[in-house]
């Protein structure tokens, strides 16, 4: 089992280049290829939103101001891309499976077109084993990550969210962040790949934390079935703040990936992240891998 496909949706903000980094590191251990897409905003999307009153010529001016600052954007991601691959040793660029197969190795292309943000990465994500995304950057609100409530929400495929500075390695050590939930067992479902390749595997449960469904015993059974020894670790919320107290002990374990359950306030509009949810992504200093 591997993963052999990864999208990397790229907006030109700073922590790219971490995400790149961490997306090649996941494609190495697989040979597998990563297809980094920027979508550029269309300037006719903006016309609908701009609203009565404006006249023609308003309407055109800021048209062609989101051109001008999209078509930056663009180049910007362009830059970063190229810059990035320059110093690449051992991973060809390759847009068809069969020039990524003969290169024996990890793979790259590169993609930019112009649409929605949220649709293009929702659909496109869906052809796709595993999605990176970028760390939401210093400050910015977690839930104004267009891209990554897109691949959660809507696409039916893991994310794997990259940290701040990109790691050494990743799926050493992995710690499981259990709540009996079928998010939290679709994420270990999707994990299976670095759960094999891992030298450490430990569970991390708590009262505070467990939801309606197996207990941590469970998913260690489950986990057995694949050939997976896992140890079962409690872990104590900080100052009742149970996001807190999970990335403590995964700091405790030394680990370099987590895996766990994303979970929402809203049934309606997927858009409010849970609390446990929102504090892992925006204080993770390791790669979180994720599941709807």
């Amino acid at each position: 089992m591997a993963y052999r496909r990864l999208l990397l949706p790229l907006t030109g903000t700073a922590a790219g280049e971490a995400a790149l980094a961490t997306a090649l590191i996941t494609a190495r251990a697989w040979g597998a290829h990563v297809h980094c897409l920027h979508v550029r905003v269309d300037a006719r999307d903006v016309a609908p939103l701009a609203g009565e009153g404006l006249s023609g010529a308003m309407i055109e001016e800021m048209m062609a101001a989101t051109e001008r600052e999209s078509g930056e954007r663009a180049e910007r991601v362009r830059t970063l891309f190229e810059k990035f691959t320059s110093g690449l040793g051992g991973v060809t660029l390759a847009d068809n499976p069969d020039t990524a197969a003969k290169s024996g190795g990890p793979t790259l292309s590169f993609e930019s077109i112009a649409g929605r943000e949220e649709d293009i990465v929702a659909q496109q994500s869906r052809l796709y084993d595993l999605a990176v995304v970028p760390h939401p950057e210093a400050g910015e609100d977690v839930s104004s990550s267009d891209a990554l409530h897109a691949i959660l929400f809507d696409s039916g495929r893991p994310v794997l969210i990259a940290p701040r500075v990109a790691p050494p390695d990743i799926g050493n050590r992995v710690c499981v962040a259990w709540n009996g939930t079928a998010e939290s067992a679709a994420a270990v479902a999707a994990a299976l790949p670095w759960l094999h390749k891992a030298t450490a595997v430990r569970i991390l449960c708590a009262d505070e934390y467990q939801r309606r469904g197996p207990k941590a015993e469970g998913i260690q059974a489950y986990l057995r079935w694949h050939s997976i020894d896992a140890e079962i670790v409690p872990f104590k919320p900080t100052t009742r703040e149970v996001g807190a107290g999970l990335l403590g002990a995964v700091r405790d374990f030394g680990a370099d990936l987590l895996c766990m359950g994303a979970y929402s306030h809203s049934r309606l509009r997927q858009l409010i992240l849970g609390g446990v949810t929102r504090h892992v992504l925006e204080n993770a200093e390791i790669p979180v891998l994720m599941c709807r």
